[in-house]
Formats: C-alpha cells, structure tokens, sequence
C-alpha cells in the first residue's frame, strides 16, 4: 500500500513546459536579488537624517555604564542605542576605550547618554552644534585689535 502521491509527469511535453517555468522563474529570482543590491547600496549612500537635538562630540567609551563625552565623564543610559556609519547597532563593549566622532543625544530628565551615531568623515566634516570649542574665558589680548598688540 503506498500512501505517498508521487508526483508523475504524463508526457515529456508538461515535463518541458514544467522546466521551462523553473527556468523563467529563476531567471526572474536572480534578477530580483540584484535588483534589491541595488536599492541596499542606494540606501546606504544616502546621507543620514540626525535629530534637531543632536550634538557632536568625541565619545570614547570607559565600560558598560561610563563614557568620556569631550572629556567629560557621562553615564550611559540603560537603553543606549549607538549606531554605525551604515546605521547598524554597535555593541559598546566593541568600541571601548576608542575615541569616535560622533553626533549624540542626551536624555533629558537625566543627563545620560541615550543615542549616539559614529559619523563617517563626510558626516563629521559639516558643521553642527557642539562641534565648534568655545570658552568662556576672555583675555585681554582677544579685545585688543592685533595693531596694538
């Protein structure tokens, strides 16, 4: 007693015509995948979108909760996404105890790190916020015309 239906083929000419939508079929699948390459690479050649909010730093990462931010000791917030230059999570742990350029968003009720970006060098050359060094500091010489110095 065979309980299994095999699949038979009648005559050669459904055998050929199966075969030649196989054919068509997988000429069409290749095409497709080549096609979706495409729109991968397109993606990420994009320039990204940051936040308003977002600033711009040197993040170098201390252990699981602490990092520098521009020298300056900050906690790592417990959801704390960091994302590489294609926009994949990045494991802090990978990146510890090296300095990133990165643009960055703090919480706001506690002043932890929350999301970080690593900006590749094109993203990192247009300015934003936080990039530019200012000091609160004058000295005489800054009021001073360089005529009379």
């Amino acid at each position: 007693m065979n309980r299994c239906n095999t699949l038979t083929f009648a005559s050669t000419r459904t055998r050929g015509a199966w075969l030649a939508t196989l054919a068509c079929l997988a000429l069409l699948g290749g095409a497709a995948s080549t096609a979706a390459t495409a729109q991968t690479v397109a993606a990420t050649g994009l320039a990204r979108t940051f936040p308003a909010n977002a600033l711009r730093g040197t993040l170098n990462f201390q252990d699981r909760t602490t990092a520098l931010l521009n020298g300056n000791a900050i906690q790592v917030a417990p959801g704390m996404r960091l994302f590489s230059p294609q926009n994949a999570l990045v494991m802090t742990h990978t990146v510890q105890g090296k300095p990133l350029k990165v643009n960055y968003v703090t919480e706001a009720s506690t002043g932890m790190l929350l999301t970080a970006w690593i900006l590749t060098p094109a993203e990192a050359a247009l300015p934003r916020k936080g990039s530019d060094t200012e000091t609160n500091v004058r000295f005489e010489w800054d009021t001073k015309p360089a005529a009379l110095r």
